[in-house]
């Protein structure tokens, strides 16, 4: 995917409106006011995303319980088709991009048909539904792919498959299929046109030490896409440092409040921690710079003032020898350079010089 104009800050509401719409409104509201670029939730029809005795993950049992299946936790947390308007229009008055992550094909075709939303978010969780990313790419709309849980040779078939649906190959879908179609000068062209990775750790927090930041230079290089990051940890330090790192896209999971009974709010940032983070990337956007060494204009005014110039170090009459115990160097710059030193060091003095005069040609 083309590099967008700074970095895009995707405000992950995900289903932290506890299955409310005025809940999610409410997100919508925060998101738009902390200064996101977008803010994303999640579409899926229980049915075709889990089967009905499917176990909650580990971390979704200590937010919510035993007791209920996954199936029963995420029926509860779906968002009609109504409740999807009302918040598409809903972020076109509050001026910040509506976006979903659809987790069948069903939720895809009403994001991508009814609600034509721009790009696709694949989450980690669909890296392997071939079905879901062929779907994807013969939409023809661009993809952020998450990468958690994933190895490079996941990823790399993850992209094979939408090489595949992007060049409309006409042979039938195999694994052979796609990874010709990856190989192809024209799939390679798609996914750079059209594909963005994200770098993520699938945990809910995720541990520091299980971050590994500097993945994001493996995919870049292996795969030579731009890299996001998706992150899952407490507080905001990574997802700074990741920007730091060349993160083109930054998404970070955000809730009303961290006590409200859920999967996801524990592990979400809240309103005003939002905000500081939307603050705090645009500053090291700025930090980051074009790259050349340059004094800046704000320098430039500085530099007479901590520079140095050639001066005397005591009283030097005229016909005297410069010599290291008569000449040194003090600020301010406004006289002979220092880096002149050696070279007027055995020069006679041509007039008088008092302590601390800048010495002249």
């Amino acid at each position: 995917m083309r590099r967008l104009p700074g970095v895009y800050i995707i405000a992950e509401a995900g289903v932290n409106h506890n299955g409310s719409v005025d809940m999610a409104k409410q997100l919508v509201d925060e998101a738009a006011a902390a200064g996101a670029d977008a803010i994303k939730f999640q579409t899926f029809k229980s049915e075709m995303l889990v089967s009905s005795d499917a176990p909650k993950a580990e971390y979704q049992q200590k937010t919510t319980g035993s007791k209920e299946t996954q199936y029963e936790m995420l029926k509860k947390l779906e968002l009609g088709e109504e409740g999807h308007k009302i918040l598409y229009d809903h972020c076109l008055n509050r001026g910040i991009h509506f976006l979903s992550t659809p987790f069948d094909i069903v939720s895809l075709n009403l994001l991508t048909g009814l609600f034509s939303l721009p790009l696709i978010k694949i989450p980690s969780g669909e890296i392997t539904n071939a079905l879901l990313l062929l779907k994807a790419a013969y939409t023809g709309k661009p993809v952020i792919l998450s990468t958690g849980m994933s190895t490079l040779a996941e990823i790399e078939m993850a992209l094979s498959i939408l090489a595949f649906g992007y060049t409309g190959s006409t042979a039938r879908p195999s694994l052979l299929a796609f990874q010709d179609a990856f190989c192809l000068a024209a799939g390679q062209e798609a996914l750079n046109e059209k594909v963005m990775l994200l770098h993520c750790t699938s945990e809910y927090p995720a541990p520091y030490d299980e971050v590994n930041l500097k993945a994001m230079d493996v995919l870049r290089e292996a795969f030579r896409l731009s890299v996001g990051y998706s992150d899952h940890t407490s507080g905001i330090a990574v997802a700074i440092a990741a920007v730091a790192r060349g993160a083109v896209v930054i998404e970070k999971h955000f809730t009303l409040d961290r006590s409200l009974k859920g999967p996801d709010h524990k592990a979400s940032l809240e309103p005003k921690e939002l905000q500081e983070l939307v603050q705090s990337i645009r500053q090291v956007e700025l930090a980051l710079g074009l790259g050349p060494k340059l004094p800046t204009p704000t320098e430039r005014k500085n530099r007479v003032i901590a520079r140095k110039s050639l001066v005397a170090a005591c009283s030097i009459r005229k016909g005297e020898i410069f010599t290291e115990e008569n000449l040194t160097v003090k600020r301010p710059a406004d006289g002979v350079s220092s880096l002149s030193y050696w070279d007027w060091l055995g020069k006679t003095a041509e007039r008088d010089y008092e302590r601390d005069e800048r010495v002249s040609p």
